[in-house]
């Protein structure tokens, strides 16, 4: 146990082994992301999809499957945070030098603030399970229907009572544009770290990361678009 300990103890301490945990914890986020886009997508197919959806996550595994899910979700977000907070430390101490310097100078916006639009994201994480998920401050819990002769939670009410409020809708749209900026970048550097991207094929990885960004941002924002500006479902 302590060979195995002190294994993945120096495996860590790498600059190696913290791109490659950035990197595949990445991955899984990014997966993340394209599944939960698309189920909530289901919102514009009708009322019953939705809470079709809903209920299927809510009673996985007899309930449990859900909160696994966000368990690992939760460990994903915080080594991926903490792994790429220590790589931007190393990255700043070492750019004493003249060359380093010079590759700040040229890298792109999106990569200079990927610790901030990361953190901003955490932020919204939090904000959007307490709003959606714990329901605090709202009685969102309480909204039910009825599915297939069952009551179930009405997931397409909430979602148009939670997008009727400006601030929620606001806040959604700057955490989607910080996640477009983050995923841009990040897509093309996960390929890379994980050595799928070659000097050939990295600008096709990064037209890639911009079009996967582009898709994510635009399939989330209408979301709350439709609903406050367009009134969807209100």
């Amino acid at each position: 146990m302590s060979a195995v300990f002190d294994s993945l103890s120096r495996f860590y301490a790498s600059s190696i082994g913290k791109k490659i945990l950035v990197a595949l914890t990445g991955l899984i986020l990014f997966g993340f992301v394209i599944g939960h886009m698309i189920g909530n997508l289901l919102i514009f197919v009708g009322k019953d999809a939705i809470n079709e959806y809903g209920h299927m996550l809510q009673t996985m595994l007899h309930g449990g499957g859900v909160w696994i899910a966000r368990l690992g979700l939760l460990a994903a977000v915080v080594i991926h945070i903490v792994a790429t907070v220590s790589l931007t430390a190393a990255n700043r101490a070492a750019r004493k030098d003249a060359y380093a310097q010079h590759k700040a100078q040229v890298s792109s916006t999106s990569s200079r603030i990927m610790i901030w639009s990361g953190l901003t994201i955490l932020a919204f994480i939090v904000y959007h399970l307490l709003h959606f998920t714990i329901h605090a401050g709202n009685d969102y819990g309480t909204y039910k229907t009825t599915l297939e002769g069952h009551t179930v939670h009405d997931v397409y009410r909430m979602v148009i009572a939670g997008f009727s409020w400006f601030p929620a809708v606001l806040f959604y749209i700057i955490a989607m544009v910080l996640l477009t900026s983050h995923l841009s970048h990040g897509f093309s550097s996960l390929f890379q770290t994980l050595g799928i991207s070659t000097d050939k094929s990295e600008t096709l990885f990064k037209k890639l990361g911009y079009l996967f960004a582009g898709l994510i941002l635009i399939g989330n924002c209408s979301i709350p678009v439709a609903i406050y500006f367009f009134h969807y479902g209100r």
